[in-house]
């Protein structure tokens, strides 16, 4: 299906050269001369972008068409059109929700560039929307949380393997939550009537550990007065996850690779065979590559693991997470504790985002259980974060703008905090990188030279972060 755009301008001849433009770049475009027929047209039907001039000549503004196509549908992109000199109206259109903005005259290559952005990220954010939506329906992932790159990349995965018996490798830090996606899998697959056995390889005994996957005869050893099943048989028709299998001694690594290969195995002390069917989600932190080459995990066994793989991110290569994670933390500790829900002070949240997070979402978790319990009003505060000296690491040499706020923070606010400061750290290095020259770098991130000027304005970047050229020259980068 074709992108569809609105076109929202009240001179004839930019409305008609917009549309034979649009047109042939293969988009269906609609027209409309005022702001009133835009509105109309914003009630019967939906589009992919809004192109719209700031300044309309009669009733309804481009801030009004920008505020109603918002209010429809939030992720329909809008791109503002404005005239010489009303460059600070169109900053309060971004920060309305506006995609970019146009300064007349524009030419056709700054146009084409800017819609196919926008239609882009429309369609990114539509299809991570609609993802999550089907995930929830249908899967209830509830325990998973995130709309990063690298968790959509999980749930895809996730997806894609849930209905076959392929072994599946999960790979993360500790704390990234690798037994919630292995329960997710399990949960989206035809097993999920049958059971779902969690073992934690690197918490058994070693010396018990073959008994307790795969059981034991009575007096196969002191203490064993009766028969007993193990994880593997247990788990029969469903699924068995083995955490941290990297911490397996090698003699039963041996064992799992014959079920693997076999779908059966003998209890300690016994010689009949046991055939289960079982599919098999193992977990590690560990560098299997590096353990194989050590000589410390078989080759076999990582090549029978390694069938599919998932990536699960650190947290700190997320932090645009950490709003909706620590909403459902704290409204998961409230209910818990039949508490009213806590808030996170600004100052809190900056420091949460600033954290190395060497724990994970464990961490977070474990942090904010306890600064709920402990701190005293309805908002918790920086000096409630039990963080310690070496948690934090600047995201930016600048000051995190939620620390400069007052009064309560609500998450939204919190999240575009975080992105300002996810911002500044992308152009201080594209900037870095061409020296400072503000024309080559709009042209190496694909941004429209008037918006990135903007933007290191906005961002208050120091000349230092921006090159070795003085930020009077940076700033005319568009003559160099």
């Amino acid at each position: 299906m074709k992108p569809r755009i609105l076109v929202v301008e009240d001179e004839s001849a930019i409305r008609v050269a917009l549309n034979g433009l649009l047109k042939r770049e293969g988009y269906e475009v609609e027209l409309a001369e005022d702001g009133e027929k835009a509105l109309e047209a914003l009630e019967k039907q939906s589009f992919d972008l809004v192109l719209t001039d700031l300044a309309l000549g009669r009733g309804a503004t481009g801030m009004d068409v920008l505020e109603r196509a918002k209010e429809l549908r939030h992720e329909t992109a809008v791109v503002m059109i404005t005239a010489h000199g009303s460059e600070k109206i169109a900053v309060v259109a971004m920060k309305a929700g506006a995609e970019d903005y146009i300064p007349k005259p524009f030419d056709n290559d700054e146009i084409r560039v800017v819609v196919r952005r926008a239609i882009d990220r429309y369609r990114l954010e539509r299809e991570h929307r609609l993802l999550l939506e089907r995930v929830q329906r249908e899967y209830g992932f509830e325990n998973i949380i995130g709309t990063s790159a690298g968790m959509r990349k999980v749930y895809e995965t996730i997806q894609k393997v849930a209905e076959t018996d392929l072994t599946v490798l999960i790979r993360g830090e500790s704390g990234t939550g690798k037994e919630l996606v292995a329960q997710a899998i399990h949960n989206t697959s035809g097993r999920r009537s049958r059971p779902f056995i969690a073992v934690n390889c690197a918490a058994i005994n070693q010396e018990l550990v073959e008994s307790e996957l795969f059981g034991h005869e009575k007096n196969a050893f002191t203490g064993a007065d009766q028969r007993r099943e193990g994880r593997f048989e247990l788990a029969d028709g469903g699924t068995i996850f083995l955490d941290e299998i990297g911490d397996m001694a090698p003699e039963t690594q041996a064992k799992v690779l014959r079920v693997l290969q076999e779908q059966k195995f003998e209890r300690v002390g016994g010689s009949d065979g046991v055939e289960v069917d079982v599919r098999v989600v193992a977990a590690t932190h560990r560098n299997l590559e590096e353990e194989v080459k050590e000589g410390r995990f078989r080759e076999d066994l990582y090549y029978r693991l390694k069938v599919v793989q998932v990536e699960l991110p650190a947290l700190r290569e997320r932090r645009e997470d950490l709003p909706s994670l620590c909403a459902r933390f704290l409204e998961r500790v409230a209910e818990r504790l039949g508490r009213e829900k806590k808030e996170l002070s600004p100052s809190a949240m900056a420091r949460l985002i600033q954290h190395d997070w060497p724990g994970n979402v464990r961490e977070l978790g474990n942090l904010l259980e306890q600064a709920s319990v402990l701190s005293s009003g309805d908002e918790i505060e920086e000096d409630d974060l039990q963080l310690g000296a070496r948690a934090t690491t600047p995201l930016a040499a600048t000051p995190s703008p939620a620390s400069e706020l007052n009064g309560k923070l609500p998450f939204a606010e919190a999240k575009k905090s975080m992105i300002e400061n996810f911002e500044r750290e992308f152009l201080v290095s594209a900037l870095r990188k061409n020296d400072g020259n503000v024309s080559q770098t709009a042209r190496d991130i694909g941004m429209v030279r008037q918006s990135l000027q903007q933007k290191i304005r906005e961002l208050g970047l120091r000349s230092e972060s921006l090159g070795s050229a003085p930020a009077s020259q940076q700033a005319k980068g568009e003559n160099q």
